[in-house]
């Protein structure tokens, strides 16, 4: 393999490491519990 097909294979594992590794973490957060809460929606500070 040429290093180009090399440099991509590699993007690709760390893209996909990244990808998992963001998904536990969100199931980690979740499962920790507490409600999920909307932001509040309040303008008056532009004002």
């Amino acid at each position: 393999m040429q290093r180009s097909q090399w440099i991509s294979v590699f993007t690709g594992i760390v893209a996909v490491i990244l990808g998992v590794g963001y998904l536990i973490l969100v199931q980690v957060l979740d499962w920790r519990g507490g409600e999920m809460l909307p932001a509040p929606v309040d303008l008056s500070f532009l004002f």
